[in-house]
């Protein structure tokens, strides 16, 4: 599945921006904020990942192990997405904050 594989690169090329960035801002609410966006597009390629091997590989091993990391990936996209929820609201207080300050 060719869709598959360019979503699993984009959203590994996503996850790479994001620790990136993650390492470059000074700002600590920022920082988690970044990783909670990490967090989703980690859990984005896990999941697809795990979703392309369903099609490439019809045995009972294969369907295990896709279903471990299409629930890792899952949880992973969920909680990154309740921690994105939370630290929103105070990244932008604090980039509001930094701006006033400058």
């Amino acid at each position: 599945m060719p869709v598959l594989v360019v979503l699993i690169v984009i959203s590994f090329s996503l996850y790479v921006f994001y620790k990136i960035k993650y390492v470059r801002s000074n700002r600590p609410i920022e920082k988690d904020w970044i990783s909670s966006k990490s967090r989703i597009a980690l859990g984005m390629f896990v999941g697809l990942f795990g979703l392309n091997q369903l099609f490439l590989f019809q045995t009972t091993v294969t369907y295990i192990v896709a279903a471990v990391f299409i629930i890792l990936g899952t949880l992973n996209v969920w909680t990154g997405f309740k921690s994105y929820q939370h630290y929103l609201p105070y990244a932008a207080k604090e980039a509001a904050d930094a701006r006033n300050n400058n």
